[in-house]
């Protein structure tokens, strides 16, 4: 069966562009997508406390590192089920398996100590989980509003994951002080369960079939006879439509060099923002407490974007816009490791939280806009591989090459690097002439 007759709505959207901060139907998701994602920062906290407790600290570090492997290997697939089971359903279940399994171990950790085996099969679980889950949370959006709507619900969205960082870090230190990891645990299920109705309750808009829909049809149609039959010719199938997923993307005029931009940025920006701030904050003497300025400054950036976007609903010009946002980003990038002192640091890095957080949702919502509807789940699940399993890798390298080299090169280095983001946008004339619906 394909995409478009699997992801039947229960109720049709309403026709009306409605605001999406005033239309419940997205808010509704919005209070979903929240818990999930606070029941989630909770989660790696509990995981993080019970992995020291229970193992030596490499050891804890295999732990944390466990569930990155399957995300990675699995992503693409899981755009494939996306697409084809529909992503309300399957994030729906992927927050029920991930509710149940947090639960199951925290009733272990209750009754017994049974040591780094359970937390091991959990962040394995919690990757493989999440390689179906990333790409249906990115297809989302364009099934619960509209077309018009898309940049608003971006910023949106961007907020959700501030307000979960800030509130989930101390929410989920709290329960480790007050129960243990068993008690963090136990609250992270809880959060991630209240997802489950609130999602259950979200109208679905129904989309268009396109080509790539009637091609994947072409296929699945013939998936008819006995058991192994059956099963070669659906793992045929879901090859099949990845195959013509990558082919799809990579013949599109606007998303082939988006995903490009999108990993040339992610890989500049990812590597200078975690370990090598960390590294940069040691050698200016700026301290935890420095680090910690320049870490909020960022947010804050990053949440005055979002929150730019979600009052606006709309920016002319995105492909301009997020070209000279991306090389503006990439400025402030090098420039943070030439600041004098922690002040400028922090407002320098505002900056770049600004910069980056305008030019990654308008990304994401030209990638909403610009997919057809039966390819979203798999053009998410590549976008979200390469931000989430490439751009990580930077980060040893990074860590490396400061060693090396010092923080200045390579804080210029990966500026560079990020700035080759915006001159694809400008090179590419249909992205670069890209806007978002009104």
């Amino acid at each position: 069966m394909t995409a478009t007759t699997t992801t039947v709505p229960t109720a049709r959207a309403a026709v009306v562009d409605t605001p999406a901060h005033r239309d419940g139907n997205v808010l509704r998701w919005l209070a979903a997508y929240t818990a999930s994602m606070t029941g989630d920062s909770v989660y790696y906290i509990a995981l993080s406390w019970a992995a020291v407790q229970s193992g030596t600290p490499a050891q804890a570090g295999i732990v944390m590192s466990v569930s990155a492997l399957p995300r990675a290997l699995l992503m693409l697939g899981g755009g494939v089920i996306a697409d084809r089971l529909g992503p309300r359903r399957v994030v729906i279940g992927s927050d029920a398996v991930r509710c149940l399994t947090v639960l199951a171990v925290a009733a272990l950790l209750f009754l017994t100590s049974p040591g780094l085996w359970p937390l091991a099969l959990l962040a394995l679980a919690f990757g493989t989980v999440d390689a179906v889950f990333l790409p249906a949370v990115g297809a989302l959006p364009a099934r619960v509003t509209s077309r018009g709507q898309l940049t608003r619900v971006q910023g949106m969205r961007g907020l959700a994951i501030r307000f979960a960082g800030v509130v989930g870090g101390p929410l989920g230190g709290l329960a480790v002080a007050v129960g243990g990891a068993a008690a963090a645990f136990a609250f992270a299920g809880l959060l991630i369960a209240i997802s489950v109705p609130l999602l259950v309750s979200v109208r679905i808009r129904e989309l268009p079939a396109d080509d790539v829909t009637a091609d994947a049809e072409k296929v699945s149609g013939g998936a008819a006879g006995g058991g192994k039959t059956r099963a070669k010719d659906a793992v045929g199938t879901a090859w099949h439509d990845l195959r013509v997923g990558l082919r799809y993307i990579r013949r599109h005029r606007v998303l082939a060099p988006l995903m490009l931009a999108i990993a040339l940025g992610d890989l500049g920006f990812v590597g200078p923002l975690n370990v090598g701030l960390t590294l940069l904050a040691d050698e200016r003497g700026w301290g935890a407490s420095g680090m910690g300025w320049v870490l909020g400054g960022f947010g804050a950036g990053a949440g005055l974007a979002s929150l730019l976007l979600a009052v606006r609903g709309r920016v002319p010009h995105a492909g301009h816009v997020m070209a000279y946002a991306c090389l503006g980003g990439a400025v402030a990038i090098g420039a943070l490791a030439f600041v004098p002192d922690v002040v400028a640091a922090a407002g320098v890095a505002l900056l770049v939280g600004l910069l980056a957080g305008l030019s990654g949702a308008l990304c994401g919502a030209l990638l909403q806009t610009q997919a057809d509807p039966a390819c979203l789940g798999r053009v998410t699940a590549v976008a979200s591989l390469v931000s989430l399993g490439f751009a990580p890798l930077s980060m040893p390298l990074s860590a490396a090459a400061i060693g090396a080299f010092g923080t200045g090169p390579v804080f210029v280095t990966s500026a560079a690097v990020c700035g080759l983001g915006g001159v694809v946008v400008l090179s590419a004339k249909n992205l670069r002439r890209a806007e978002l619906p009104t």
